[in-house]
């Protein structure tokens, strides 16, 4: 396939202090992104579309190395500890179609021999019957998008598989050979009471996933509930189920690590930990985000044509926009990620990651802890309990 390589200019923040140099570089993830869906979902807000009967696999597969070939000057000689299939829908693809981008891009960049390779599926039977393939491929972790079982609810959500077919996939999911997998679930539904909210995530329990997200709806802009709101739970409601629903998890062994994850021991998501830390990672695919960091110093986010009419353009450009993170922007964004992880993060790791003295939090880190927002512990970056109910409220301490 021949793309246009020119990409837009980098966006620079103007003049600033240099940066101390990396001294070492984070772990290197790779995110790619498949645009499509069978139907598009009320309260979705991803970069997702209707996908036709045909999807245009080879020729997608095709520009996605053709897309990662550009972003390999910035990460020669390193190896990539995790992969992310998000969508949209990724398990749309065959196997077939699969294997052939997994192939190439280990061909581009090493593989860990630890790698954790994830792909997002949904429920209905047709993915499900996928579920081999796809292990065979070396793909190690699913993450299934069930967000209810009770019929009323999917139907809400405009959901197009039952709460059988839900149960069916993770019993699939462990015959297929994935020992790992997560299974998505919301809370605060239209109509939903406390105890739908619970014979959910029981029903969730019961089927033993070894990570749970488990996250409530929120309405988002540019989504049909925004300009058609549901009738949700009163925040009352929303309360006990968030505090019965916690409880119910840690009774059974699953850990909250973030806001809306929770694991059995030694089941994190290291993709997603890998984000919250501050970690490297390669977005390829249309809309796909991407953040790399430098041994200079420099942070660079990207992102990638959203349409996937242009992504497959070859007279348009993969790459959207670039820009180069400044010393003001760097607290925020660092905070952003790791202050969303229940332990926070060694505060050691704010300098490794972005060059900066950890002095530069000082005066935010000291409003934070006064305002109970933030852990009093030097050798941490953590939120309080508080701090991670009100999450923006403690970020804006950091903004310049």
């Amino acid at each position: 396939m021949t793309q246009n390589t020119s990409a837009q200019p980098l966006i620079h923040g103007g003049a600033q202090t240099p940066r101390a140099a990396l001294p070492v570089l984070p772990p290197l993830a790779l995110y790619i992104h498949i645009p499509w869906c069978v139907r598009k979902c009320p309260y979705c807000d991803f970069n997702s579309h209707t996908a036709s009967n045909v999807l245009p696999e080879e020729e997608y597969v095709d520009a996605l190395l053709a897309d990662l070939d550009q972003d390999l000057h910035a990460v020669y000689g390193r190896e990539l500890s995790s992969i992310f299939f998000g969508g949209g829908t990724p398990s749309l693809f065959s196997a077939a179609a699969l294997g052939l981008l997994l192939r190439g891009v280990e061909a581009r960049i090493p593989f860990a021999g630890d790698i954790e390779i994830t792909l997002e599926a949904n429920p209905g039977t047709f993915e499900q019957e996928k579920f081999v393939a796809y292990r065979k491929l070396g793909i190690n972790r699913l993450s299934i998008g069930i967000q209810s079982f009770q019929q009323e609810k999917l139907e809400a959500l405009g959901r197009i598989h039952n709460g059988d077919e839900a149960v069916r996939a993770a019993g699939m999911a462990r015959q297929a050979g994935f020992d790992n997998f997560n299974l998505d679930l919301m809370h605060g539904l239209p109509n939903q009471s406390l105890d739908d909210a619970l014979s959910d995530l029981r029903q969730a329990i019961a089927l033993k996933p070894t990570h749970l997200s488990w996250y409530q709806l929120t309405l988002e802009p540019n989504t049909v509930f925004w300009n058609q709101p549901p009738a949700l739970p009163e925040d009352d409601t929303l309360w006990d189920i968030q505090e019965a629903g916690q409880a119910l998890l840690a009774e059974h062994g699953y850990a909250q690590y973030e806001v809306s994850a929770y694991a059995q021991p030694g089941r994190p998501a290291r993709h997603n930990l890998n984000y919250w830390s501050f970690g490297d990672f390669i977005g390829i695919g249309a809309g796909a985000h991407g953040k790399l960091s430098h041994p200079d110093g420099r942070i660079v986010r990207t992102w990638k044509t959203r349409a996937p009419k242009d992504y497959l353009n070859p007279a348009k450009s993969f790459q959207a926009g670039a820009k180069e993170l400044t010393n003001e922007e760097l607290p925020f964004e660092f905070l952003m990620n790791a202050l969303r992880l229940t332990d926070g993060v060694d505060a050691r790791l704010y300098a490794e990651r972005t060059g900066l003295d950890l002095a530069s939090l000082d005066e935010g880190r000291r409003e934070a802890e006064q305002s109970g927002l933030m852990q009093v512990e030097p050798s941490r970056l953590a939120a309080t309990d508080r701090g991670q109910l009100f999450l923006n409220d403690l970020l804006q301490k950091f903004l310049s």
